[in-house]
């Protein structure tokens, strides 16, 4: 088998225990790059308030949080109220020798229904979970290309999974989610789908043999986006992959596209012609305005302290972005932890089998007791 380069920083602050077979299968890759050590790469530190006053305390960064994700807000749009009381409609079931995949429904927008697969395994007892998102559900079930079968392994390992997809959306070419309608949204398509997961993070913790404390989300490339976003705009999720999204925003990427209509340049049809940014097809809307000000996504990575984080990073989130990941180790040492960051790298977009591998184990450390 081919050695996975993997540069990360990780830790434990529960007792190593049952885990160390794990901690020890994993630890030889986590470090940060003597070359990156404190390169923070130009980004405006999370750690000074927009007055431009340090954080030097734990009760600093509270204020500081609220700062940035009121900031956000602004920027993104407010959400609608989350709907934490409801129940999954259960549409159908497969039984497996592990596992028992049922079919589901349940609301995650105000007016719109999804259609998911709940993969529980055949043991008893209260389990962790992890909620997985792609273009649509059945890739995490293992009904699409390889190595993105995330919900199936992660089931196998134990956990309940949830395995969402915008799979309606995605075959109209319109990929996101548009509140209230795709002709006048009001948050941007992005943080719509960061609503959509949260949403999914309630029906799910609303299980009696899920542990709400002990949820994770993981998705790749636009799924990877999607999570990034779920998991730093709320405290909902305990623990978070994000496969090669691009983590932060970046004009010469083509697929690093934050600034396309389903993300953060939402603007009403018809839609600019998809590609990079050029005078003859500009960007709009939210995404001129971030990068005018200077603002980029490390900003969000920040909001997940003190909880863990792996990048499991390719050919868009290589070495380098150890520069925007140093300020999430800033923040989380102001709060007393250490290697609460993480983050692999592969020469391909495409996950491999020893990188999701690490991600898997990622979650069994973190979220398992």
């Amino acid at each position: 088998m081919k050695k996975l380069v993997l540069l990360s920083v990780l830790c434990c602050n529960t007792a190593f225990g049952q885990h160390d077979n794990i901690w020890n299968d994993i630890r030889q890759y986590f470090t940060v790059p003597d070359s990156l050590q404190n390169d923070f790469g130009g980004y405006r530190s999370p750690l000074l308030f927009n007055n431009g006053a340090p954080v030097k305390t734990k009760k600093d960064w509270q204020r500081r949080k609220k700062e940035i994700l009121t900031d956000w807000e602004t920027y993104l749009g407010k959400w609608p109220a989350p709907m934490k009381s409801q129940s999954f409609h259960y549409i159908d079931s497969i039984i497996h020798n592990d596992h028992i995949q049922y079919t589901v429904e349940f609301s995650w927008t105000p007016n719109e229904k999804t259609t998911a697969y709940l993969l529980v395994p055949r043991t008893p007892g209260i389990k962790a979970a992890v909620v997985t998102v792609f273009y649509e559900p059945g890739t995490a079930i293992g009904e699409g290309r390889p190595n993105r079968d995330f919900a199936i392994q992660l089931v196998k390992r134990g956990f309940i999974t949830l395995s969402l997809g915008t799979k309606e959306a995605s075959q109209r070419n319109e990929f996101s989610l548009y509140y209230p309608s795709i002709d006048s949204a009001t948050v941007q398509p992005l943080s719509m789908l960061a609503y959509a997961a949260n949403n999914a993070f309630y029906v799910l913790a609303n299980r009696k043999d899920t542990d709400s404390k002990r949820i994770g989300i993981a998705g790749h490339s636009f799924g990877g986006k999607w999570a990034m976003f779920a998991s730093c705009l709320t405290g909902n999720f305990a623990a978070a992959a994000w496969s090669d999204p691009g983590i932060v925003m970046q004009e010469d990427r083509e697929s690093i596209n934050y600034w396309e209509p389903w993300y953060l340049g939402y603007h009403p049809k018809p839609w600019r012609s998809r590609g990079l940014i050029t005078e003859s097809n500009p960007a709009f809307g939210v995404y001129n305005r971030l990068r005018k000000e200077n603002r980029n996504l490390h900003e969000l990575h920040a909001l997940m302290a003190p909880r863990p984080f792996l990048v499991s990073g390719g050919s868009e989130d290589p070495v380098t972005r150890w520069k925007a990941l140093n300020h999430s180790i800033e923040v989380n040492s102001i709060l007393g932890f250490r290697n609460r960051v993480a983050m692999t790298n592969r020469p391909t977009h495409d996950p491999t089998p020893e990188s999701n591998e690490v991600m898997y184990k990622f979650f069994e450390y973190f979220l398992r007791p």
